[in-house]
């Protein structure tokens, strides 16, 4: 029988999407004071693989990843979307959301991203909350599986994620000793 034990803690990293740089600062700075100090920001990273949020956002949407300081609970997820799905409705505007907010972890093996939406390959984590393995880490990379979302399998965040999987090993070795 194999031992229950804790996790080891993970990073924190919440992608965002908006139509401008000043709405992901905008965004940056409510995360920051929900969440902490951020360690590692992507540049704005130009998002057209999809046209899904061109209605409420419009066109033109930019991708940002940040990373926050200090490691979390993997347990912590489904308390952390509920959170920034209410940064997401007090930046709205008239009912619109101007930042979509996607918080996840990054551990070594892996990119778990938290969902509302269920679906064969995400598994429940509590208080309406999904999460699902977005990235796999092998040999050098993280991959995509066949749900990934396109425009994190097409490897454009794999630089930031290297950094941040760098970042994270660090700490975590600070955490062990």
């Amino acid at each position: 029988m194999g031992q229950v034990h804790s996790p080891d803690p993970v990073k924190l990293v919440i992608p965002m999407l908006g139509p401008s740089t000043a709405a992901l600062d905008e965004a940056e700075t409510a995360l920051a004071a929900a969440f902490g100090d951020i360690d590692l920001r992507s540049e704005d990273i130009a998002f057209s693989h999809t046209r899904y949020y061109e209605r409420e956002m419009g066109p033109s949407l930019l991708r940002r990843i940040i990373s926050f300081a200090t490691l979390i609970d993997p347990g912590q997820l489904a308390d952390i979307k509920r959170t920034t799905n209410d940064l997401e409705a007090d930046l709205a505007v008239a009912g619109q959301r101007r930042v979509n907010l996607d918080p996840g972890y990054l551990t070594a093996a892996k990119l778990v991203l938290a969902t509302t939406k269920n679906n064969a390959h995400r598994v429940y984590v509590g208080k309406g909350i999904f999460a699902e393995v977005t990235l796999a880490y092998h040999e050098g990379a993280y991959c995509p599986w066949p749900w990934t979302y396109p425009d994190y399998a097409d490897g454009s965040y794999n630089g930031i994620l290297m950094e941040i999987r760098t970042r994270y090993l660090g700490q975590l070795r600070e955490v062990r000793r």
